[in-house]
């Protein structure tokens, strides 16, 4: 099915090659656009960083197996090395990765097209080019690429079947808080040649995507983000970024969050207006890294409405920087139509299980009328979070289920079942929409039940509000134990002797605000509320 499928994109594209040669021409400048060819496909000496990817998918000729692969060089001056290559390649069967990243020497990086010659360390010399005419002149947009490490191997020819997708209108971004980046894509490639994996070599053909950027945004020092490039079925394909700040928020802007659309050859766009969802998380082997596995593509504009999946749990690269970079699949709907695609995610945003801290109660009381809240610690945009919440009135030995689901922080409980001086307990368990990432959180100490409802000994304070002197009705004495006035923060702030109460309570000292007394009686403990003026 996967076979057919890469078969039927590569049909639909040649079959726009008719009339979208006008593009594949050397030199061309896309309208508007700050981008020229072959010129922007080499070596840009200003910037401080720079790179050249290609990801695709690969069906072998003959056993139909799927393969998957990355394949990056970046120019980063470090230690004798002028950079590193990056190259991963993925059987689809059986989920096995093969990963290789070594530093590397340029002997040959053109500044006026694409010519990289890459001395491997410890490895082979490795080639990524414009393929050239029998004049010897570049073949606009086709390239051959060779590279290799011990176990595996790439030798590719790579024709551009569309023209260019020019990022941000211009192909000039601003990317998080001070970076910026020159931007463009080749989103629809065919490639054929040979793929070699533990010494097996199988001829291959398929379907690719390349990316360039060069500026100083910089995926080993800079902000953490998601990146996704899809293939759609019906020839649209989508580039889209997510970049978090440093206190894991997305902001609602173009510097942080963009979304590039190929819809054919006379349509492309920009915009800031979608969504994605976190579906699922993936910890890898050593716990010490999740990442998420699963979204929801939403954008109002072209009614784009897809789930995007990963296709293998650990394709985790780890050297120079800890990221996750494979292949996905893609199913749902883009204005109103059925489809179906592949593409890529390289994902360097880790989440963590949420951590909370229960606001009210805190201990002393529980006031039935306000509600039970709580507080989000560890917040990520990346990573919404439901609660679950328990209540426990045997001393923690049992918790029973109130609600579940809740996506705010506080819950205002309908809490019927409770009687006045139950010892009460909470349980709130925060959890990811797949329940991976989650934490049980249980209230630090009991806190006494205060129902909005006469109580047994039927007491009355009286008046309520009070501004010095607090009455009760009737009045009582009691020698033991004594009785306790509690602030709405169930912080103790006077202890009364209980037998020198008679009628009233001086409560001139208090301030403004809601207070408790709580009557422990030998057969029942009654909590009181009254609000001081």
């Amino acid at each position: 099915m996967k076979f057919k499928f890469y078969i039927f994109i590569a049909a639909v594209l040649a079959s726009q090659i008719g009339y979208t040669q006008d593009w594949k021409v050397f030199p061309y400048k896309p309208p508007g656009s700050i981008i020229s060819f072959p010129a922007d496909e080499g070596r840009h000496n200003a910037e401080p960083i720079e790179w050249w990817y290609t990801s695709g998918h690969l069906t072998a000729t003959i056993s139909g197996k799927t393969y998957s692969f990355m394949l990056t060089y970046f120019y980063y001056p470090a230690s004798v090395f002028d950079g590193f290559r990056i190259l991963n390649i993925t059987d689809d069967a059986t989920g096995k990765f093969y990963q290789d990243t070594k530093p590397v020497n340029y002997t040959s990086l053109s500044t006026d097209h694409l010519n990289i010659h890459a001395l491997v360390y410890q490895g082979a010399a490795e080639t990524w080019s414009n393929k050239m005419d029998a004049n010897n002149k570049l073949i606009p947009f086709e390239y051959a690429i060779k590279a290799s490490s011990a176990t595996t191997g790439l030798n590719l020819d790579c024709t551009s079947l569309k023209r260019p997708l020019i990022l941000g209108d211009d192909g000039y971004l601003e990317q998080g808080l001070s970076n910026y980046t020159y931007y463009y894509s080749l989103t629809g490639n065919a490639v054929s040649g040979k793929l070699t994996l533990d010494g097996n070599t199988e001829d291959v053909t398929g379907m690719s995507w390349i990316d360039r950027q060069y500026g100083n945004f910089n995926p080993l020092t800079g902000e953490k983000y998601e990146w996704f490039h899809l293939q759609l079925s019906d020839g649209m394909d989508l580039n889209l970024w997510n970049i978090f700040t440093t206190f894991n928020t997305i902001p609602d802007n173009k510097k942080y969050r963009i979304l590039t659309g190929y819809i054919n050859e006379t349509s492309q766009y920009n915009t800031s207006d979608f969504k994605i969802e976190r579906l699922a998380y993936n910890w890898m082997p050593d716990s010490a890294m999740c990442y998420s596995s699963k979204w929801r593509l939403t954008s109002a504009e072209n009614k784009i409405d897809v789930t995007i999946t990963t296709k293998n749990d650990n394709t985790e690269v780890q050297w120079p920087f800890r990221f996750f970079e494979g292949a996905t699949t893609v199913s749902g709907t883009v204005n109103g139509i059925a489809v179906t695609g592949f593409g890529f995610a390289e994902l360097l945003h880790s989440y963590a299980p949420p951590q909370i801290t229960i606001k009210n109660p805190s201990g002393g009381i529980y006031d039935t009328s306000v509600p039970v809240s709580w507080h989000l610690a560890n917040p990520d945009d990346g990573r919404p979070v439901v609660y679950d919440i328990e209540y426990s009135i045997d001393d923690k030995a049992t918790f029973t289920p109130i609600v579940t689901g809740v996506t705010d922080t506080s819950y205002q409980w309908n809490s019927s079942t409770l009687s006045d001086g139950d010892k009460i307990w909470f349980k709130i368990t925060a959890r990811s929409a797949d329940g991976k990432l989650h934490g049980a959180f249980i209230s630090t100490s009991s806190s006494a039940v205060v129902v909005n409802d006469t109580d047994k000994k039927k007491i009355k304070l009286f008046p309520n509000p009070v501004k010095s002197k607090l009455f009760l009705e009737p009045a009582f004495q009691m020698d033991n134990p004594p009785c306790k006035i509690i602030d709405v923060n169930g912080r103790v702030v006077d202890i009364i002797k209980s037998n020198s109460i008679s009628d009233k309570i001086d409560l001139s000292f208090l301030y403004r605000g809601t207070y408790f007394l709580m009557i422990d009686f030998p057969e029942k403990r009654v909590v009181l509320k009254f609000i001081k003026e």
